[in-house]
């Protein structure tokens, strides 16, 4: 099982390591930039895993932002780069948000650091701030696996990861009451090869 304390330790590790490579030009910012754009003024949107953020909290604009991350490294880097977000620590199995309180929510490789167990969870969480007729975006990936990094982008901290895949990902979306929109294929600017599956769907 995917240690909560790994992976919020190792992200406040590798505050100045993932920002230098996570870049602006993957396929998951021109995804972002297009459910974005469908989102009218004065929508309200949460991002679930904010870390430090880039993309999606400093990418707003008529939109009112809400950052959640586990980390308190990250969350110091995202108040730095999108100071108009309104910023949390937090865990996404227990979102301290009220019902119906956001338009969108989202999540890219978020999800995939918590416990497999906790998955449904999530995504029942994520259902239950949704207004009627949100939209989530989500990233997952390709595959079902399960992993540690002790040395992950070789800033000497581990991480680790649980992995549900497209199959998992989409039944349980489905279970909490999301209707799947998109499914397609992304690119990932940390690992060149690697393939990741992107969700739009609504509830």
């Amino acid at each position: 099982m995917v240690d909560k304390r790994t992976v919020r330790d190792g992200y406040d590790a590798l505050v100045d390591d993932y920002a230098a490579q996570r870049t602006d030009d993957s396929d998951d910012v021109e995804a972002l930039a297009s459910f974005l754009d469908d989102l009218p003024d004065g929508s309200r949107l949460l991002d679930a895993g904010c870390g430090q953020g880039i993309p999606v909290l400093a990418s707003l604009d008529g939109v009112s932002g809400v950052g959640l991350d586990i980390s308190h490294g990250q969350l110091a880097r995202a108040s730095e780069n999108a100071p108009a977000a309104a910023l949390a620590q937090g865990d996404m199995t227990r979102l301290p948000f009220a019902d119906d309180a956001f338009d969108a929510v989202t999540a890219l490789w978020s999800v995939i650091h918590v416990p497999e167990g906790d998955h449904r969870t999530v995504f029942e969480e994520f259902a239950r701030v949704l207004r009627p007729g949100g939209r989530l975006l989500l990233v997952e990936g390709t595959d079902e696996w399960r992993g540690t990094n002790p040395d992950w982008l070789g800033g000497g901290a581990a991480m680790e990861w649980h992995i549900a895949g497209p199959e998992a990902t989409r039944e349980q979306l489905r279970a909490v009451g999301f209707e799947i929109l998109v499914e397609r294929t992304i690119g990932d600017s940390l690992e060149e090869d690697a393939a990741w599956t992107l969700f739009e769907a609504d509830c």
